[in-house]
């Protein structure tokens, strides 16, 4: 059964839908309303605030941290600076991803990782020979995220410390309702937007001052729904969904490299061996036979595909996760699509998908598959560039 997160007293009292999930074992609103359309638009126009305590965290400390990091992912931890945040993944020894999520250095010898599923056994099983303490603090932290082009000002206004001049992908300790709390500039929206991590014991403290000062801004709380939604939107891959861990496939065509999705630009090869080095240099120097990309959906194909059947045209409510086949124009299926959405704000209708790597460039025609009165059809989907949707607000 899922256990209740530090903020479920008043996640539950505001939860209207009734709609929950289990995420990490965490109870987890999906939306606080029926239809969660008004917690995407507060995304975009004004401030969502979602609980996300149920992100893993790992706190590793010690003279060599920063080594076993570097080991242990495809980026070179050892020169991050102290108060950064870097988004990073990590590997088995062929390359495969078991996992993407964030780094944040405290100091020379503490960090912290952040990630989708647990990491502990994995990082603790290669620590042998480093001087390093690995602690999991996901049941000690509890974590909101605040995404929005009002978030800036809303936290400004609640937080006692330099929040306001806080750069993208940089953090910093301050005081929430008198409570001590740390914020990252960072988030799962593509939007401007931050994430407040706090002890459990503040937890109720730290939501109650934002609820509290929310309104003044347009501030709703909101549910994975709606997130889900902004993070098709920002391009952002979902591990179980766009990608699955390496050690959870039963076959190798289910595993996916840095490289097929997107990440390559954040593999650092030439330093210390880390795990999967070498699979990845041969990959980087023969080419990756498959990439992740950004789809469109034509509109209008769609509507004349369901006028067709006398129907108007029909796109799922919120996000999807049921992969659907990809096509060339000669008919032969070259990928599959994974995700995808209408958006609201972008007036299109948008897919991740992995492809043969032959029709990765942006502005190549494919076809994608759409069901129609219970009928296979497909509709055009042109290879667009990720991020869908990039306001100069989030770097700014």
């Amino acid at each position: 059964m899922p256990v209740p997160t530090p903020f479920h007293p008043r996640t539950s009292a505001l939860c209207e839908s009734y709609l929950w999930k289990d995420w990490g074992g965490y109870h987890a609103v999906r939306s606080f309303d029926t239809y969660f359309e008004r917690e995407y638009f507060a995304f975009r126009h004004a401030a969502g605030l979602i609980d996300v305590t149920a992100l893993y965290k790992l706190e590793v400390r010690g003279p060599d941290a920063g080594a076993f990091l570097s080991r242990m992912t495809v980026r070179d931890a050892a020169k991050i600076a102290a108060g950064r945040v870097v988004y990073c993944c990590w590997c088995d020894e062929a390359g495969e991803m078991i996992d993407d999520g964030t780094i944040l250095r405290f100091d020379e010898e503490h960090f912290r990782v952040t990630s989708t599923e647990p990491p502990y056994a994995w990082f603790q099983r290669h620590a042998g020979g480093y001087r390093v303490e690995i602690t999991d603090v996901t049941d000690r932290v509890a974590a909101l995220s605040l995404q929005g082009p009002t978030s800036r000002d809303l936290l400004a206004g609640v937080v006692e410390g330099p929040v306001a001049d806080l750069k993208f992908f940089r953090f910093t300790p301050g005081r929430l309702a008198g409570k001590p709390v740390l914020v990252s500039r960072t988030g799962y929206t593509g939007d401007l937007g931050y994430e407040i991590w706090a002890g459990n014991e503040d937890a109720l403290a730290v939501w109650d001052a934002l609820a509290e000062a929310g309104p003044d801004f347009g501030m709703l709380p909101a549910g994975l729904d709606a997130m889900d939604m902004t993070r098709i939107e920002a391009g952002f891959l979902l591990n179980g969904v766009d990608y699955y861990a390496a050690h959870h496939c039963f076959i190798e065509s289910r595993k996916s490299s840095p490289y097929e999705m997107g990440l390559g630009w954040m593999v650092k090869l030439d330093r210390d061996p880390f795990l999967g080095q070498q699979a990845l240099q041969a990959e980087k120097e023969e080419g990756s036979p498959r990439a992740f990309v950004g789809l469109e959906v034509d509109w209008v194909e769609v509507e004349a595909l369901f006028a067709r059947v006398g129907l108007p045209p029909e796109v799922h409510r919120g996000g999807w996760r049921d992969p659907v086949p990809v096509y060339n124009k000669s008919g032969r299926q070259v990928g599959y699509a994974t995700s995808g959405s209408w958006s609201p704000i972008l007036k299109k209708n948008l897919a991740l998908a992995t492809v043969e790597s032959a029709y990765r460039k942006a502005g190549t025609e494919l076809e994608m598959e759409v069901t129609v009165e219970y009928r296979r059809e497909r509709a055009t989907a042109r290879v667009a560039k990720k991020p869908f949707f990039d306001p100069e607000r989030k770097r700014s």
